[in-house]
């Protein structure tokens, strides 16, 4: 709630910020986002019966026929309080990218150093977490014990948090190349220290999302110190693209809460398999309106098989393109394919020539570690991440290359003056 009223106040900020123009590159982005959110409202606005009494809602209305009442106008959305809750989660990431890209106070090095320090927090925190069997460290009762999970309430999210600093660090080493030998060593130093505790942080997170998703990020982020001239570019680039695939096609087969690959679910919460297809049931069911925003986990489980009901229920599809799908129906699918279009080609002009800096950069491989882990989790359902992700997008948009500064000595020099 703190964060949604302060981010409400900074959104208010930027829009009455002035006269000055976003950047173009920002305009298409801003268009999804206002399609999104006129979507989302259309989901909200009750609607005749003839509209909204289509597929599942069907049932809704034989409800109705059974105890001899007419059909009222009813929202498209399943669970409109839902519906409106998630969109209020938007507005702390929303606030972010209005704060860099509006209001235009920050400096990207600022903004990966803070990125930094929340990483380097969590892992402080997660080494209390794993110290001593029932660590009192753990922020959420429901979590993943005796793994440093930090600030998260899942191993999953933590590990992302880490592996999205990591680019980072390599933009921060290539935009301090203007300093002087001096102060380029210390940052390298300190750097490399950063990089040592991120990796640390990872092996205590202990998440297979962590392992399969640093070793290609770590490559991309080579590239990102690495001459443009080397010819080597072009193999580490297609190296991380297939230990990205490798990464993914590794946890897909993995159940959930799993330690291990290959390991069998023991219920059908847990079978990332079982779950996405049961989605893609409910999908077919709900299409073309979609069941609301927010309302998977009231409609998943009414397309659960009965014999394989459990305690437990399904949060998630653990997909977050196809938990979209079932939601926003096909005006969803749509933007979801118009968005990563928009991304792919602002990535790509990152990393032409004179078409961004090591920020930008940085921001691409983040970015796109994200948006591939939300092929198997749902990273960008929780404040943080989603967050990092619109810090990226910003930056991605705002792509000017970090400004050189010109070389000073470490000590400041002394001048004699004869009269």
């Amino acid at each position: 709630m703190v964060l949604q009223l302060l981010g409400l106040g900074i959104i208010a900020s930027a829009v009455a910020s002035g006269d000055e123009l976003l950047p173009k590159t920002a305009k298409p982005l801003l268009l999804i986002l206002l399609a999104a959110l006129a979507v989302v409202i259309v989901q909200l606005v009750p609607l005749s019966p003839s509209i909204w009494a289509q597929g599942m809602r069907a049932r809704i209305g034989d409800g109705y026929a059974s105890l001899g009442k007419p059909l009222p106008a009813l929202p498209l959305s399943l669970t409109p309080y839902d519906s409106l809750n998630t969109l209020l989660a938007l507005i702390p990431p929303l606030a972010l990218f209005c704060a860099i890209l509006r209001l235009g106070v920050h400096r990207a090095s600022w903004l990966a150093a803070s990125l930094l320090a929340g990483a380097v927090a969590g892992i402080t925190l997660g080494a209390l977490q794993v110290i001593a069997p029932g660590s009192p460290w753990y922020l959420y009762p429901e979590t993943n014990r005796g793994v440093g999970v930090g600030f998260f309430a899942n191993a999953n999210h933590m590990a992302d948090l880490l592996v999205v600093a990591l680019p980072f660090v390599a933009a921060l080493a290539a935009a301090g190349r203007t300093r002087n030998i001096q102060r380029y060593s210390a940052l390298l130093a300190m750097l490399g220290g950063v990089t040592l505790l991120l990796i640390v942080g990872i092996a205590l997170n202990g998440s297979l999302a962590g392992y399969a998703l640093a070793l290609p990020v770590i490559a991309a982020s080579l590239l990102i110190v690495s001459s443009p001239a080397r010819n080597f570019r072009v193999p580490i680039a297609v190296a991380a693209g297939i230990a990205m695939v490798a990464g993914i096609a590794a946890l897909a087969s993995t159940s959930i809460g799993s330690a291990r690959i290959g390991h069998d679910a023991s219920s059908a919460v847990q079978s990332r398999e079982q779950i996405l297809k049961t989605t893609g049931e409910a999908i077919r069911d709900t299409m073309p309106l979609g069941s609301g925003l927010g309302s998977f986990v009231k409609v998943y489980p009414l397309y659960e098989s009965v014999d394989q009901v459990t305690p437990e229920y399904v949060v998630h599809a653990h997909n977050d393109y196809a938990e979209l799908a079932l939601e926003l129906g096909a005006p969803g699918i749509i933007l979801m394919l118009v968005f990563l279009g928009w991304w792919a080609a602002a990535a790509r002009a990152s990393w032409r020539t004179g078409g961004g800096g090591p920020y930008a950069r940085a921001a691409s491989i983040a970015s796109a570690a994200i948006l591939v882990h939300s092929l198997v989790d749902f990273p960008l359902r929780t404040a943080a991440i989603s967050a990092s992700f619109a810090m990226c997008l910003a930056l991605l948009i705002d792509r000017r290359p970090a400004r050189r500064q010109e070389p000073n000595d470490l000590r400041a020099s002394r001048h004699l003056i004869v009269a």
